[in-house]
């Protein structure tokens, strides 16, 4: 019998679209992805050499259970040079991925019940991580008018004695939202302890974006390598948290995970010291996708009031041709071969929308949306 924490978990549906679309490509139909948060860039050159390098050093062996220290000391240098912050390399911890430094980090700030503010819609995975460790979703709904960002009155609002912390994502999944500075230094004041996923940092096209540790130190931050440095394969992300969890974090990490994936790290501090010219022109070829991906639509019909300026997504409004997301999806994956991601995957706040990502070629997102606009042609009236 599967453990009820198990069995209760939800699928992460974009996979669901994924399998589905990689079942049809080995029918042989040809089908457009815009539905994974994926790069389509390879890694950077010094990332490459550096991952051949660590091998023929002979460094695949174990490392610190937090990371190797140079990589810790490489990190810090990056937040206190981007954000002007200061953060002690005894802060940061290394992880095979975002994903465990989240687990490890609610691990550490939960009890049962334990209550944790999340807006809706929000990166699919949040409540899972929460539930899985007894916690208690607690979600603030945000609007396509306002951009998507959370208004703190909102938050404070269902702020109670069990409020644990509060989430934050900007640049976000899936809106692609930034959120101003103003907002996120009313919400630092809340109270509660923020976690902020920083994961899409650096993917940002219009206004600047802010770290949460230029507000408080009473946070705790996610971020990693797979995004900007288009190195997801390679998984590695890390925790950065104040002092005093630090013991704790690092009993999970030794239980749990040993130590991150070595030749990873090494190709971490390459990305760190030599990978800034190669993440500016993939910024700048994102935002070439964004700007025409925006526009194409916008002219199919597609709902967006509020311009994305962050990540690689868009949250278009499709209501007018379901309020069924789920079903849209698939039925245009079917249709017309393209996937897309079902607002339903973020919450119920998402229904009725659909995420269209441009970690694509632009020739590819040219393709999907002709593919879709005749979709909509033909089968949404």
């Amino acid at each position: 019998m599967i453990p009820k924490r198990v069995d209760e978990l939800t699928t992460f549906i974009v996979m669901d679209v994924l399998e589905e679309a990689q079942k049809m490509e080995r029918a042989g139909i040809d089908v457009i992805h815009l539905e994974v948060g994926e790069p389509d860039f390879p890694v950077p050159e010094c990332v490459s050499a550096a991952v051949c390098k660590a091998v023929q050093d002979g460094h695949t062996h174990y490392t610190h259970s937090l990371g190797m220290i140079e990589l810790r000391e490489a990190i810090a240098e990056y937040y206190g040079t981007c954000y002007g912050v200061s953060v002690h390399p005894e802060q940061v911890v290394v992880t095979s991925g975002t994903s465990p430094a989240m687990l490890n980090m609610f691990s550490v700030l939960l009890e049962k019940g334990s209550e944790v503010v999340i807006s809706d819609p929000h990166y699919a995975c949040y409540p899972n991580f929460i539930k899985y460790l007894e916690g208690t979703v607690v979600t603030v709904p945000v609007y396509e008018e306002d951009g998507f960002q959370y208004r703190p009155e909102a938050i404070r609002d269902k702020i109670t004695a069990q409020t644990r912390a509060i989430l934050i994502n900007s640049p976000s999944n899936p809106t692609g939202t930034v959120l101003s500075a103003d907002r996120m230094q009313a919400i630092s004041g809340l109270g509660p302890w923020i976690i902020s996923d920083e994961i899409y940092h650096g993917l940002n096209y219009v206004e600047a974006e802010h770290s949460i540790l230029e507000y408080t130190d009473q946070a705790f931050v996610l971020n990693g390598f797979s995004k900007l440095f288009a190195m997801t394969g390679l998984r590695l992300g890390y925790l950065i948290a104040p002092r005093e969890f630090i013991p704790a974090l690092q009993k999970l990490q030794q239980n749990f995970f040993l130590a991150p994936n070595s030749v990873s790290q090494y190709a971490g501090l390459a990305a760190l010291k030599d990978a800034g010219d190669d993440v500016v022109r993939m910024k700048t070829i994102y935002n070439e996708r964004r700007r025409y991906m925006i526009d194409r639509l916008r002219e199919i019909g597609f709902g967006i009031p509020v311009e994305p300026t962050g990540a690689f997504y868009v949250f278009a409004n499709a209501k007018h041709l379901s309020g069924d997301s789920y079903r849209l999806a698939f039925d245009i994956l079917a249709k017309a071969h393209v996937g897309v991601t079902p607002g339903i995957d973020f919450g119920r706040c998402g229904e009725g929308y659909l995420r269209f990502s441009y970690a694509n070629s632009l020739e590819n997102i040219r393709e999907g949306l002709d593919r879709l606009e005749k979709y909509v042609q033909e089968y949404g009236t």
